[in-house]
């Protein structure tokens, strides 16, 4: 259906070669429109200032779920002001004794059309079906949470 090409870019920073001392500093280039500096996570000996995979991964899946949910909206006529979420993934040891990301919970702090704001249960609704289109939602393992504020 379509492509998704993002370039991955390391270079030794010309520090020794080991486990303890290279760089893991790196850039991802998606497709020369922006770029973002990247390394590993500060507990893997990664630098605190740069993004980690694990936080880009659960970017990606509030930015989905965002986007599914605003589009779900836009068709059912329910005007959407605003849409902050304030997502945390949880690294775990999974099944193998590896580290999984092994859950990320979104908390969507939407602001509403005047009047348009709908009634608890139909926000959880519209979060359960913006969670079962959400395209990354259907890629991966990780469980999803939506934590609806009152």
């Amino acid at each position: 259906m379509s492509e998704h090409k993002v370039t991955l870019n390391w270079k030794s920073d010309g520090s020794e070669f080991n486990y303890k001392t290279y760089t893991r500093n790196h850039t991802w280039d998606f497709s020369g429109r922006v770029q973002v500096n990247a390394s590993a996570a500060e507990d893997y000996l990664g630098d605190p200032d740069q993004v980690d995979p694990e936080q880009a991964y659960v970017a990606s899946l509030s930015s989905c779920h965002m986007l599914t949910f605003l589009a779900i909206c836009a068709m059912k006529k329910i005007t959407v002001t605003s849409y902050i979420d304030h997502a945390t993934g949880y690294l775990e040891k999974g099944e193998s004794g590896r580290p999984v990301l092994m859950r990320v919970d979104l908390h969507p702090d939407i602001v509403f059309g005047e009047g348009e704001r709908p009634c608890r249960e139909e926000l959880i609704k519209l979060h359960d079906r913006a969670h079962q289109e959400c395209f990354l939602a259907n890629s991966v393992r990780t469980e999803i949470r939506t934590i609806v504020e009152s």
